[in-house]
Protein backbone atom coordinates (compact mmCIF):
# COMPACT_ATOMS: atom_id res chain seq x y z
CA UNK A 1 0.00 0.00 0.00
CA UNK A 2 1.26 3.38 -0.99
CA UNK A 3 1.66 5.84 1.46
CA UNK A 4 0.77 9.09 0.92
CA UNK A 5 4.07 11.40 2.23
CA UNK A 6 1.84 14.40 2.46
CA UNK A 7 1.12 15.81 5.94
CA UNK A 8 -2.74 14.64 5.83
CA UNK A 9 -5.40 16.86 7.72
CA UNK A 10 -5.56 16.49 11.01
CA UNK A 11 -8.77 17.71 13.12
CA UNK A 12 -7.68 19.52 16.58
CA UNK A 13 -9.96 19.09 19.47
CA UNK A 14 -8.17 21.65 21.92
CA UNK A 15 -4.82 18.54 21.79
CA UNK A 16 -1.36 19.94 20.93
CA UNK A 17 -0.55 17.85 18.27
CA UNK A 18 -1.25 14.41 16.68
CA UNK A 19 -1.65 11.25 18.73
CA UNK A 20 -1.00 7.41 18.70
CA UNK A 21 -4.41 7.75 17.51
CA UNK A 22 -4.39 10.26 14.28
CA UNK A 23 -1.04 7.86 13.53
CA UNK A 24 -3.13 4.19 13.42
CA UNK A 25 -5.91 6.01 11.56
CA UNK A 26 -4.04 7.37 8.71
CA UNK A 27 -2.15 4.56 8.47
CA UNK A 28 -4.76 1.98 8.32
CA UNK A 29 -3.64 0.00 11.40
CA UNK A 30 -4.83 -0.55 14.92
CA UNK A 31 -3.72 1.50 17.93
CA UNK A 32 -1.80 -1.72 18.98
CA UNK A 33 0.35 -1.78 15.71
CA UNK A 34 0.70 1.77 15.40
CA UNK A 35 2.98 1.18 19.12
CA UNK A 36 4.82 -1.79 18.27
CA UNK A 37 5.87 -0.08 15.12
CA UNK A 38 6.75 3.06 17.08
CA UNK A 39 8.36 0.92 19.98
CA UNK A 40 10.03 -1.79 17.19
CA UNK A 41 8.24 -4.52 19.08
CA UNK A 42 6.31 -7.03 18.25
CA UNK A 43 6.38 -9.10 14.97
CA UNK A 44 5.11 -6.92 11.96
CA UNK A 45 5.78 -7.19 8.28
CA UNK A 46 8.37 -4.84 7.10
CA UNK A 47 5.91 -2.85 5.08
CA UNK A 48 3.53 -2.33 8.01
CA UNK A 49 6.40 -0.96 10.25
CA UNK A 50 7.62 1.71 7.30
CA UNK A 51 4.33 2.63 6.72
CA UNK A 52 3.04 3.84 10.33
CA UNK A 53 6.76 5.01 10.26
CA UNK A 54 5.84 7.37 7.62
CA UNK A 55 3.04 8.53 8.62
CA UNK A 56 4.56 9.62 11.89
CA UNK A 57 7.17 11.65 9.96
CA UNK A 58 4.85 13.11 7.81
CA UNK A 59 1.92 14.12 10.97
CA UNK A 60 4.59 15.49 12.87
CA UNK A 61 3.64 12.89 15.53
CA UNK A 62 5.86 12.81 18.25
CA UNK A 63 5.21 9.77 21.40
CA UNK A 64 4.71 11.01 24.90
CA UNK A 65 7.85 10.24 26.48
CA UNK A 66 6.06 10.53 30.02
CA UNK A 67 3.45 7.45 29.03
CA UNK A 68 5.68 5.59 27.53
CA UNK A 69 8.08 5.73 30.50
CA UNK A 70 5.55 4.74 32.53
CA UNK A 71 4.72 1.81 30.33
CA UNK A 72 7.96 0.29 29.19
CA UNK A 73 9.23 1.27 33.37
CA UNK A 74 12.08 3.12 31.40
CA UNK A 75 12.28 6.77 32.22
CA UNK A 76 15.29 7.43 29.57
CA UNK A 77 16.94 9.24 32.37
CA UNK A 78 20.64 8.74 34.07
CA UNK A 79 21.72 10.88 36.62
CA UNK A 80 25.58 11.84 37.68
CA UNK A 81 26.33 12.82 41.17
CA UNK A 82 29.60 14.76 40.99
CA UNK A 83 31.88 16.95 44.31
CA UNK A 84 33.38 18.44 41.67
CA UNK A 85 32.37 22.02 42.42
CA UNK A 86 34.83 23.70 39.71
CA UNK A 87 33.95 21.00 37.34
CA UNK A 88 37.96 20.47 35.87
CA UNK A 89 37.29 16.49 35.78
CA UNK A 90 33.14 16.06 35.96
CA UNK A 91 32.25 18.18 33.00
CA UNK A 92 34.70 16.84 30.32
CA UNK A 93 33.63 13.12 31.54
CA UNK A 94 29.62 14.68 32.05
CA UNK A 95 30.26 15.45 27.98
CA UNK A 96 31.67 12.46 26.69
CA UNK A 97 29.04 10.28 28.85
CA UNK A 98 25.98 12.79 27.40
CA UNK A 99 27.37 11.98 23.87
CA UNK A 100 27.29 8.07 24.39
CA UNK A 101 23.81 7.86 25.61
CA UNK A 102 22.49 10.50 23.12
CA UNK A 103 22.42 8.06 21.16
CA UNK A 104 20.25 5.82 22.71
CA UNK A 105 18.15 8.24 23.31
CA UNK A 106 18.61 8.86 27.11
CA UNK A 107 19.02 12.16 28.70
CA UNK A 108 21.65 12.59 31.95
CA UNK A 109 20.78 14.94 35.13
CA UNK A 110 24.06 16.17 36.76
CA UNK A 111 24.06 17.19 40.11
CA UNK A 112 26.54 18.65 42.68
CA UNK A 113 27.38 17.25 45.75
CA UNK A 114 29.82 19.65 46.98
CA UNK A 115 31.30 17.27 49.41
CA UNK A 116 28.29 17.28 51.66
CA UNK A 117 26.78 13.48 52.38
CA UNK A 118 23.28 15.29 53.17
CA UNK A 119 23.05 17.53 49.90
CA UNK A 120 24.29 14.18 48.03
CA UNK A 121 21.26 11.96 49.97
CA UNK A 122 18.65 15.09 48.96
CA UNK A 123 20.25 14.67 45.17
CA UNK A 124 19.95 11.03 45.16
CA UNK A 125 16.20 11.12 46.47
CA UNK A 126 15.31 13.22 43.64
CA UNK A 127 16.95 11.55 40.81
CA UNK A 128 14.95 8.48 42.50
CA UNK A 129 11.80 10.49 41.92
CA UNK A 130 11.99 11.11 38.63
CA UNK A 131 13.03 7.20 38.26
CA UNK A 132 15.97 7.29 36.38
CA UNK A 133 17.47 4.13 34.86
CA UNK A 134 21.07 4.43 36.44
CA UNK A 135 23.40 6.60 38.01
CA UNK A 136 27.17 7.65 37.81
CA UNK A 137 29.46 8.44 39.91
CA UNK A 138 32.22 11.09 40.22
CA UNK A 139 34.80 13.25 42.17
CA UNK A 140 37.58 15.31 41.84
CA UNK A 141 39.71 12.63 43.54
CA UNK A 142 39.51 8.56 42.29
CA UNK A 143 40.26 7.64 46.01
CA UNK A 144 37.57 5.22 47.47
CA UNK A 145 34.25 6.41 48.57
CA UNK A 146 31.15 4.88 50.27
CA UNK A 147 28.99 2.89 47.72
CA UNK A 148 25.62 4.53 47.07
CA UNK A 149 23.61 1.14 45.98
CA UNK A 150 21.59 0.30 49.20
CA UNK A 151 20.57 4.28 48.66
CA UNK A 152 19.60 3.46 45.07
CA UNK A 153 18.02 0.10 45.02
CA UNK A 154 17.63 -1.62 41.81
CA UNK A 155 19.17 0.89 40.25
CA UNK A 156 22.53 0.33 38.26
CA UNK A 157 25.61 2.65 38.91
CA UNK A 158 28.70 2.81 37.41
CA UNK A 159 31.56 5.23 39.39
CA UNK A 160 34.27 6.69 36.81
CA UNK A 161 37.00 8.99 38.10
CA UNK A 162 35.59 7.47 41.58
CA UNK A 163 35.57 4.12 43.37
CA UNK A 164 33.11 2.20 45.51
CA UNK A 165 34.13 0.24 48.68
CA UNK A 166 32.42 -2.44 47.47
CA UNK A 167 34.51 -4.76 45.05
CA UNK A 168 30.67 -6.04 42.95
CA UNK A 169 30.45 -2.33 42.11
CA UNK A 170 31.66 -1.12 38.20
CA UNK A 171 34.74 1.39 38.62
CA UNK A 172 36.76 2.98 35.89
CA UNK A 173 39.81 4.93 36.63
CA UNK A 174 42.97 6.79 35.13
CA UNK A 175 45.93 4.75 35.32
CA UNK A 176 47.91 7.06 37.06
CA UNK A 177 51.10 4.56 37.48
CA UNK A 178 51.19 4.03 33.81
CA UNK A 179 50.83 7.65 33.27
CA UNK A 180 53.83 8.26 35.56
CA UNK A 181 56.01 6.06 33.65
CA UNK A 182 55.56 7.76 30.09
CA UNK A 183 56.45 11.07 32.00
CA UNK A 184 59.50 9.58 33.75
CA UNK A 185 60.64 7.40 30.51
CA UNK A 186 60.28 10.72 28.27
CA UNK A 187 62.38 12.15 30.60
CA UNK A 188 65.22 10.05 30.63
CA UNK A 189 64.79 9.69 26.67
CA UNK A 190 65.15 13.86 27.09
CA UNK A 191 68.74 12.85 28.40
CA UNK A 192 67.90 13.74 32.09
CA UNK A 193 69.48 11.64 35.16
CA UNK A 194 68.24 13.36 38.13
CA UNK A 195 64.84 13.43 37.86
CA UNK A 196 62.90 14.94 41.09
CA UNK A 197 59.50 14.08 41.93
CA UNK A 198 57.55 16.90 43.36
CA UNK A 199 54.19 15.17 44.93
CA UNK A 200 50.68 16.07 46.49
CA UNK A 201 49.57 14.52 49.82
CA UNK A 202 50.50 11.05 50.51
CA UNK A 203 47.06 10.21 51.76
CA UNK A 204 45.90 10.24 47.95
CA UNK A 205 46.29 7.11 45.81
CA UNK A 206 46.94 8.49 42.66
CA UNK A 207 49.64 9.75 44.70
CA UNK A 208 51.27 6.42 45.63
CA UNK A 209 50.41 4.95 42.28
CA UNK A 210 52.50 8.02 40.24
CA UNK A 211 55.16 7.54 43.03
CA UNK A 212 55.53 3.83 41.67
CA UNK A 213 55.16 4.72 38.12
CA UNK A 214 58.29 7.12 38.90
CA UNK A 215 60.53 4.94 40.41
CA UNK A 216 59.86 1.94 38.20
CA UNK A 217 60.47 4.20 35.33
CA UNK A 218 64.14 4.83 36.79
CA UNK A 219 64.48 1.08 37.50
CA UNK A 220 63.75 0.27 33.90
CA UNK A 221 66.01 3.19 32.60
CA UNK A 222 68.69 1.97 35.29
CA UNK A 223 68.69 4.69 37.58
CA UNK A 224 69.08 4.44 41.14
CA UNK A 225 66.12 6.12 43.24
CA UNK A 226 67.22 8.92 45.07
CA UNK A 227 64.48 9.47 48.07
CA UNK A 228 65.93 13.35 48.10
CA UNK A 229 64.80 13.55 44.86
CA UNK A 230 60.89 13.17 46.04
CA UNK A 231 59.09 15.89 47.96
CA UNK A 232 55.40 15.69 48.79
CA UNK A 233 53.14 18.87 49.96
CA UNK A 234 49.93 19.77 48.80
CA UNK A 235 48.15 20.20 45.83
CA UNK A 236 49.16 24.38 44.82
CA UNK A 237 51.37 26.71 42.81
CA UNK A 238 52.51 27.38 46.15
CA UNK A 239 54.20 24.44 47.44
CA UNK A 240 55.50 23.92 43.69
CA UNK A 241 57.82 26.89 44.24
CA UNK A 242 58.79 26.03 47.93
CA UNK A 243 59.29 22.60 46.25
CA UNK A 244 62.13 24.17 44.29
CA UNK A 245 63.48 26.29 47.05
CA UNK A 246 64.17 22.84 48.88
CA UNK A 247 65.55 20.77 46.47
CA UNK A 248 68.16 23.34 44.55
CA UNK A 249 68.89 25.12 47.63
CA UNK A 250 70.50 22.07 49.58
CA UNK A 251 73.95 20.90 48.97
CA UNK A 252 75.35 18.43 46.10
CA UNK A 253 73.25 17.74 42.40
CA UNK A 254 71.16 19.65 41.65
CA UNK A 255 68.04 17.76 39.44
CA UNK A 256 67.56 18.62 35.80
CA UNK A 257 64.20 17.49 35.77
CA UNK A 258 61.13 17.57 37.32
CA UNK A 259 58.00 15.34 37.36
CA UNK A 260 55.13 16.79 38.91
CA UNK A 261 51.98 15.49 40.49
CA UNK A 262 49.50 18.06 38.53
CA UNK A 263 49.84 21.05 36.35
CA UNK A 264 49.45 23.40 39.10
CA UNK A 265 52.86 21.97 41.21
CA UNK A 266 54.67 22.39 38.13
CA UNK A 267 53.68 25.72 36.77
CA UNK A 268 54.67 26.93 39.85
CA UNK A 269 57.94 25.07 39.90
CA UNK A 270 58.75 26.69 36.79
CA UNK A 271 58.00 29.91 37.97
CA UNK A 272 59.95 29.06 40.84
CA UNK A 273 62.96 28.19 37.84
CA UNK A 274 62.56 30.98 36.20
CA UNK A 275 62.85 33.35 39.26
CA UNK A 276 66.10 31.52 39.90
CA UNK A 277 67.83 32.39 36.10
CA UNK A 278 67.22 28.46 35.37
CA UNK A 279 66.33 27.85 31.73
CA UNK A 280 63.50 25.64 30.89
CA UNK A 281 63.46 23.06 29.79
CA UNK A 282 67.78 23.97 28.61
CA UNK A 283 68.80 23.67 32.48
CA UNK A 284 65.78 21.68 34.08
CA UNK A 285 63.39 19.99 32.08
CA UNK A 286 59.59 19.77 33.04
CA UNK A 287 56.61 17.55 32.77
CA UNK A 288 53.43 17.91 34.85
CA UNK A 289 50.25 15.45 35.65
CA UNK A 290 46.28 15.98 34.35
CA UNK A 291 46.51 18.04 30.77
CA UNK A 292 44.77 21.19 32.55
CA UNK A 293 45.16 23.44 29.37
CA UNK A 294 44.17 26.42 31.28
CA UNK A 295 47.08 25.74 33.34
CA UNK A 296 49.59 24.11 31.07
CA UNK A 297 49.24 26.35 28.17
CA UNK A 298 49.43 29.67 29.83
CA UNK A 299 52.56 28.33 31.58
CA UNK A 300 56.11 30.21 30.56
CA UNK A 301 56.89 27.72 28.26
CA UNK A 302 53.56 25.61 27.70
CA UNK A 303 53.95 22.86 30.15
CA UNK A 304 54.38 18.94 28.74
CA UNK A 305 51.60 16.85 30.57
CA UNK A 306 49.86 13.52 31.44
CA UNK A 307 46.60 13.92 30.02
CA UNK A 308 44.25 10.77 31.87
CA UNK A 309 41.83 10.97 28.65
CA UNK A 310 38.80 12.35 30.96
CA UNK A 311 36.76 11.99 27.70
CA UNK A 312 37.46 8.64 27.09
CA UNK A 313 36.38 7.87 30.42
CA UNK A 314 33.42 9.12 30.15
CA UNK A 315 32.68 7.22 26.96
CA UNK A 316 33.34 4.39 28.79
CA UNK A 317 31.45 4.61 31.94
CA UNK A 318 28.40 5.25 29.41
CA UNK A 319 29.02 1.70 27.65
CA UNK A 320 29.47 0.30 31.15
CA UNK A 321 26.37 1.56 32.06
CA UNK A 322 24.14 0.28 28.80
CA UNK A 323 25.78 -2.82 29.29
CA UNK A 324 24.69 -2.95 33.04
CA UNK A 325 21.35 -1.88 32.26
CA UNK A 326 20.62 -5.05 29.45
CA UNK A 327 21.70 -7.08 32.54
CA UNK A 328 25.23 -7.80 31.62
CA UNK A 329 27.44 -8.18 34.80
CA UNK A 330 30.37 -5.61 34.42
CA UNK A 331 32.06 -5.24 37.81
CA UNK A 332 35.87 -4.03 39.14
CA UNK A 333 38.35 -1.64 38.67
CA UNK A 334 38.82 -0.65 35.54
CA UNK A 335 42.23 1.45 34.88
CA UNK A 336 42.24 3.87 31.28
CA UNK A 337 45.51 4.27 29.77
CA UNK A 338 46.97 7.98 30.18
CA UNK A 339 48.91 9.93 27.07
CA UNK A 340 51.57 12.23 27.43
CA UNK A 341 51.13 15.58 25.34
CA UNK A 342 54.66 16.56 24.86
CA UNK A 343 55.68 20.93 24.97
CA UNK A 344 58.46 23.10 25.33
CA UNK A 345 58.77 22.68 28.78
CA UNK A 346 60.49 18.81 28.16
CA UNK A 347 61.61 18.65 25.17
CA UNK A 348 64.48 21.19 23.58
CA UNK A 349 63.05 20.80 20.21
CA UNK A 350 58.86 21.11 20.65
CA UNK A 351 57.02 18.72 18.21
CA UNK A 352 53.66 17.36 18.17
CA UNK A 353 53.60 14.18 20.18
CA UNK A 354 51.03 12.29 21.77
CA UNK A 355 52.62 9.01 23.63
CA UNK A 356 50.11 6.50 25.34
CA UNK A 357 50.53 3.76 27.27
CA UNK A 358 48.97 0.13 26.89
CA UNK A 359 45.75 -1.02 28.31
CA UNK A 360 45.57 -2.35 31.79
CA UNK A 361 43.59 -5.15 32.20
CA UNK A 362 40.57 -5.41 34.04
CA UNK A 363 40.51 -6.24 37.83
CA UNK A 364 37.66 -8.00 38.47
CA UNK A 365 34.90 -9.73 36.58
CA UNK A 366 34.77 -9.28 32.74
Amino acid sequence: MAVNTRAPRIERTGRSGPTIHDVARVAEVSISTASKALNRKGSLRPETRDRVLAVVKAIGYRPNELAQSLHSARSKTVGLITNDSFGRFSFPIFEALEETLADQGIAVFMCNATDDPVRERQHLDQLMRKRIDGLVVTARRADKRPALSALVPGVPVVYVYSQADDPNTSCLVPDDEGGARLAVTHLVGQGRHRIAHISGPKRFEAVRLRQAGYRAALRAAGIAYDPSLHVNGEWSESWGRSAVAGLFDRAGAKPDALFCDNDQLARGASDALRERGIAVPKDVAIVGFDNWEVMALGARPPLSSVDMNLHALGREAGAALLAIMAGEPVTGIRRLPCSLIVRESSACEPRAVNLQAKPKQRVGSP
